[in-house]
């Protein structure tokens, strides 16, 4: 099964097509106080052209991401494909849809299917775990609806990978969850995004916190840190001993990449970031998706090319403030190479030394880059040797 790391890329931008709108109300969503908006016809010719004339390389990766973006309609992206080959004719193109999946019918599977795009379906695990949270507009749980959604994409012959948001309510069984998308789903790529929510209050009304906000508040739902070291441990561990090579999660994936000293594909531990913009429905451009507020945006697809605002001194300084402004308590740690600090907006916890921006999720880094340690070891060894890394499961039976 191919895949796609958009983050790997030169370049990267995430289009959001309606903006926030959706037709699902997670408890843990971080983009629903944001603008609702349909991006129009005329704006998406500006950003396809904008998007593939800002590329240095031969490749470029479009991902439609919401709120729902499937609330666009498929005629929305029928003009993106003509839009993308009227004016890639130097480059190779690709799209990517987040979804919910709540939409998916036969006539969407067959056009997805035909023009190759992969499909990142949002499903946190077994019944009680994903309805926990992932609520229709209603209050309804949404599971059976997104499992239907999976078997028509296989049906049809999706490409697609499981987006799983970790949350309060299903970090505590990682064996029961992994279970679920290997064996009850099939699921062959699997990504993992810790729930970590804060929330300040100002007259009387509760809102998410900018990353950079010190006074807030942790939401309920969200995972601590030795939790989500627990759960990292406990769902590698049921993936090294029978699914190395055949099986894929994303995290383990990019911490091996690490440990080879080579770029992870995903920006949350690499060195840097500040490559990945957030386009809006309005032609609105920001540094990142979890950075869509007004200090952080930087300009317009109407009159700017993605290019000149990804690299502007703004941009650069951003990116660099990753590995720039860690506290003294990173810079020793003998794990800095395979997280590089983590994601900035988790930045909000203070070091032993009482530093600023340690990362919230540090403690629970830890406990996994030690368990692991050992296993990655071997593995660099045996692809340093041109052999297979799915050896470590031979070894692990040894």
């Amino acid at each position: 099964m191919s895949t796609i790391y958009p983050f790997s890329r030169p370049l990267y931008a995430l289009a959001k097509p309606v903006g926030a709108r959706c037709n699902m109300r997670c408890t843990y969503c971080y983009y629903l106080e944001k603008d609702e908006a349909d991006m129009s016809d005329e704006l998406l010719e500006i950003f396809v052209r904008n998007y593939i004339e800002s590329q240095t390389s031969a490749e470029v990766c479009f991902t439609w991401h919401g709120g729902e973006p499937m609330l666009r309609g498929l005629d929305f992206y029928r003009r993106a494909v003509k839009l993308q080959q009227r004016y890639s004719s130097q480059c190779e193109v690709s799209n990517v849809l987040q979804t919910n999946g709540l939409l998916l019918t036969p006539e969407w599977c067959r056009f997805l299917h035909d023009e190759g795009w992969l499909v990142g379906l949002s499903i946190d695990g077994p019944a009680d775990m994903h309805d926990a949270n992932r609520l229709d507009c209603g209050g309804h749980g949404t599971w059976e609806r997104v499992m239907r959604a999976a078997r028509l994409l296989d049906q049809y012959g999706v490409e697609w990978n499981a987006m799983a948001a970790v949350s309060a309510a299903n970090v505590g069984e990682p064996e029961r969850f992994y279970h679920f998308f290997r064996h009850e789903l099939g699921c062959r790529y699997l990504q993992l995004s810790p729930v970590v929510e804060r929330h300040v209050e100002r007259d009387g009304v509760r809102r998410l916190a900018a990353p950079d906000e010190v006074e807030a508040v942790l939401a309920s739902y969200s995972v601590t840190a030795a939790q989500w070291g627990r759960f990292l441990c406990g769902v590698f561990d049921e993936w090294v001993r029978q699914d190395v090579g055949e099986y894929f999660v994303e995290t383990f994936d990019a911490t091996l990449a690490c440990w080879m000293g080579v770029s992870p594909g995903i920006c949350v531990y690499g060195r840097q970031c500040g490559h990945a913009a957030a386009v809006q429905p309005d032609g609105s451009v920001y540094g990142c998706d979890h950075y869509v507020f007004p200090a952080y945006r930087l300009g317009s697809v109407r009159n700017q090319s993605l290019w000149s605002m990804m690299q502007s001194e703004r941009q650069l300084r951003f990116g660099r403030s990753k590995s720039e402004g860690l506290p003294q308590q990173c810079g020793q740690c003998e794990w800095l190479f395979a997280c590089h600090g983590e994601c900035p907006r988790l930045r909000f916890c203070t070091s032993a030394q009482g530093e600023p921006r340690l990362s919230y999720l540090c403690e629970g880094y830890r406990q996994y880059f030690r368990h692991v340690a050992p296993a990655m070891d071997f593995m660099k060894k045996e692809l340093l040797a041109g052999r297979p890394a799915s050896n470590v499961m031979r070894a692990l039976c040894h």
